[in-house]
């Protein structure tokens, strides 16, 4: 079978997860990606367009331009709709949108024609959307009788909304996130998928118990509660906090295996949970710590999570500090946790469950 990824980013890796996992599996691969990794992951075929919004300078563009049609939330706030529908925001957006398809159409067509992109059997949309606005891509595979999938991330659903025509014309939708699940009505779970043995899980605990945060984004990851918090009990002595942040991946990752307790997120800003962040320090057999609500809580029971909040972060850490063994218990249990759930042989196994329902033969 030949598969094709298409998405705006290999954000944190997992496109060439898959497509090493695919043709273990005796399957071809490709993937398409509309701009350069940030963290040097590897790239097939990449564009390497104008117009990344991922970069800051033009995000807080982005987000100032919104504020002017959704007010002060800007770009952060979420779309109503179940699902919720894109649009451009107005005149000035609608005419930007317009410039950058007719910027980006001699590439992506090139492309198409130099690679035989209407080959696939099916083609993977990575966050729901098109190369280019009109969606001529995605029709002329449905036309051609190819399956299409979308795969949504958290801005894709709550900020952006999914393309009016590929949606329709989706034979089948996933998310890794749980709270997704209750934008669309027909959409599917699939954990995220990693290689964890990538990571050999320490065996002993800093003499002062060090504990790191890791964020992308601050807004999304409650991020000035959790330093406010750690810097306080960095002063009194009772840890090390390491604040990872604005690194070359490969050095974010050998600070963060040096941590003993990991944070990920308070609030729900970014989605509920976890992701990418704690699937890594979970694989390194770290105990990690997040906000978790009641519904995430239930629909994975076996979690080996500690949950926090604004107000219980620096009891929580404080607890800990002083119970050691409960540290090296739960990073323990973490590892194993997220070998049963998060590596990529168990999720690929479920993504071809999902492929067999939508009439694929594996």
């Amino acid at each position: 079978m030949k598969i094709l990824y298409i998405s705006p980013e290999n954000t944190v890796g997992t496109l060439s997860l898959w497509k090493k996992e695919h043709e273990a599996n005796g399957h071809e691969c490709r993937t398409v990606t509309f701009f350069r990794s940030p963290k040097n992951f590897d790239e097939d075929i990449c564009l390497e367009l104008p117009f990344n919004f991922t970069k800051p300078l033009l995000a807080s563009l982005r987000h100032r331009v919104y504020q002017r049609y959704r007010g002060n939330e800007g770009y952060f706030r979420e779309k109503e709709g179940y699902p919720p529908v894109w649009k451009p925001e107005g005149w000035l957006d609608s005419q930007f949108l317009k410039f950058k398809d007719w910027l980006w159409r001699p590439v992506i067509l090139k492309t198409i024609n130099k690679y035989n992109l209407y080959d696939f059997d099916v083609v993977h949309f990575e966050s729901g959307m098109d190369f280019l606005k009109d969606e001529s891509f995605a029709k002329a595979l449905h036309d051609n009788g190819k399956k299409i999938i979308c795969h949504y991330h958290g801005e894709d659903l709550r900020a952006r909304g999914v393309m009016p025509v590929i949606d329709t014309l989706s034979n089948l939708n996933l998310t890794n996130e749980l709270d997704l699940l209750n934008k669309h009505p027909d959409i599917h779970y699939l954990f995220l998928p990693f290689d964890t043995n990538r990571f050999k899980p320490k065996d002993d605990l800093s003499d002062v118990i060090r504990v790191a945060h890791s964020p992308t984004n601050r807004h999304y990851k409650g991020s000035d509660i959790i330093i406010s918090a750690c810097t306080k009990l960095q002063k009194e002595g009772l840890i090390v906090f390491d604040l990872i942040e604005n690194l070359p991946y490969k050095e974010a990752l050998e600070r963060k295996q040096l941590a003993d307790i990991f944070i990920d997120q308070v609030g729900e800003r970014g989605g509920w949970g976890y992701g990418m962040n704690s699937v890594e320090s979970l694989s390194m057999g770290i105990c990690t710590l997040t906000e978790m609500n009641e519904s995430y809580q239930a629909f994975i029971p076996d979690h080996p999570f500690v949950t926090i909040d604004s107000c219980t972060i620096a009891a929580v850490l404080t607890e800990l500090i002083h119970n050691k063994g409960k540290i090296v218990e739960l990073g323990q249990k973490s590892r194993a946790w997220v070998t049963d759930h998060h590596d990529v042989k168990y999720v690929s196994k479920k993504l071809y469950s999902y492929y067999k329902s939508i009439g694929l033969s594996i």
